[in-house]
């Protein structure tokens, strides 16, 4: 629809007035020039029950709460210091996940499972102080997160707000609701009631506990704000992450000279030892760039989360009235022909001559959104996608099943919040040394 009605369309979803942006130049607008109208999120009834009337920092409507609890995470959660001191966890759960592949013994095996369990043991680790064994967990998060997925009638006919009531949707979410609100309350009472240090060894509860406590802040949550901050980082931490590392390795084996590129690279760095740490990381351009071009085609949100704006704007010489919501196309924007050269073809040599990075100042590539509600967890995501990438191609050779072609890898996408790829990613692993 963008393509052939432009860079900027006007839907009606039910009674919800939708733009949809899909160029550089009406991110820019939308994320720098008019941030502060765009910086609002829509409402909805199951939004408030999935998230405690969202109180947590994805989905909190702009203003003074959402500004008091964004400092707090941005400082005190995911600091550049922070994220650096979680830097044992994620190497002790790569080498967990490396040795899973190793003990398959070249069989085939879905590397999904895989990436999932990767991914929410180190924001368990980070977040609640341990990861937990067994379905218990995987089973409820994945009950929870599918229902952010779900279509809301209410949503978008609020005269009908009963109809989700009666179809079993507000049932649901609430069930889920429940069961995770259950499970963090005894993670938190464990908190609570277990004497830690100051400062070494804290996880992130910890740390919104220290917080809570700490009246020089002049801002005063309650626990439902601590279980809707760990929610989001369960959402956005761990499907996000495995997610991204699915793409990231499909165009790699679907793209073997880069394959070998990546591999020269990393073997020149890690001069024979047996796994690459996150100190080696730093001299991975090439490393880098893949992860950066996986993302411009693959943007794990690819319409990012919605904003609402909150005074009538002009957008690109549009009248765009108060309450109308916006979505950004960036899954459009980084195919954009008239920005990337070659869009359809996976080229990370394009990041290695331009100087675009993750803060969100270069609009032709978002994948983590701009401005003020871009997503405060980047740097933590992408340092595991670079670790587990790393060492998975350093140690193995990957084959696809039944003499399966590399450029005949499926790549379609299955619809979600988050996209994910429509067929699992089934590779042998062979050591290469």
């Amino acid at each position: 629809m963008s393509q052939e009605h432009g860079p900027l369309m006007l839907l009606h979803l039910g009674q919800v007035p939708t733009v949809v942006a899909s160029s550089s130049e009406a991110a820019q607008e939308i994320m720098k020039t008019h941030d502060l109208l765009f910086a609002s999120r829509p409402n909805s009834t199951i939004l408030n029950t999935l998230l405690y009337g969202c109180k947590d920092i994805a989905f909190s409507p702009y203003g003074e709460y959402w500004r008091q609890l964004k400092s707090i995470v941005t400082s005190r959660l995911l600091s550049n210091a922070q994220v650096k001191s979680y830097q044992n966890i994620r190497e002790e759960e790569t080498s967990r996940m490396m040795g899973a592949l190793e003990e398959s013994h070249g069989s085939y095996i879905d590397v999904t499972p895989l990436f999932d369990s990767l991914a929410e043991k180190i924001m368990c680790r980070v977040a609640i102080g341990r990861a937990y064994d067994g379905a218990r967990l995987t089973s409820i998060l994945k009950m929870y997160l599918t229902m952010f997925t779900r279509f809301s009638v209410g949503t978008y006919f609020p005269w009908f707000w009963w109809v989700d009531r009666v179809s079993g949707l507000l049932g649901k979410a609430e069930e889920a609701t429940k069961k995770l609100d259950e499970f963090l309350e005894d993670v938190i009472e464990e908190h609570v009631n277990k004497k830690r240090g100051d400062d070494e060894g804290q996880d992130i509860i910890d740390i919104l506990l220290n917080t809570q406590k700490d009246k020089t802040t002049g801002f005063t949550f309650e626990r439902d704000t601590i279980k809707a901050v760990i929610m989001d980082i369960f959402g956005g931490g761990i499907d996000n992450t495995s997610t991204n590392l699915e793409w990231v390795l499909s165009e790699l084996i679907r793209n073997p000279r880069v394959m070998q590129n990546l591999q020269k690279e990393i073997a020149e760095i890690a001069q024979g030892r047996s796994k690459i740490t996150e100190q080696d990381l730093e001299k991975m351009q090439y490393l880098k760039a893949v992860v950066k071009e996986s993302l411009r085609m693959h943007p794990p949100v690819p319409l990012l989360l919605p904003r609402i704006v909150t005074q009538d704007v002009k957008l690109m010489g549009y009248d765009i009235s108060s309450g109308t919501q916006v979505l950004v196309n960036v899954w459009k924007m980084g195919r954009d022909s008239t920005v990337w050269e070659e869009p359809e073809e996976f080229r990370p040599e394009r990041f290695l001559t331009n100087s675009i990075n993750y803060k969100g100042q270069h609009f032709e590539w978002l994948p983590f959104g701009a401005g003020r509600r871009t997503c405060p967890g980047v740097l933590f995501s992408v340092v595991i996608i670079e670790l587990a990438i790393a060492n998975i191609v350093y140690k193995f050779d990957l084959a696809l099943p039944n003499g399966t072609k590399h450029e005949d890898l499926d790549m379609s996408e299955k619809y979600g919040i988050t996209v994910h790829r429509k067929f699992p990613l089934v590779v042998s692993a062979s050591p290469r040394f």
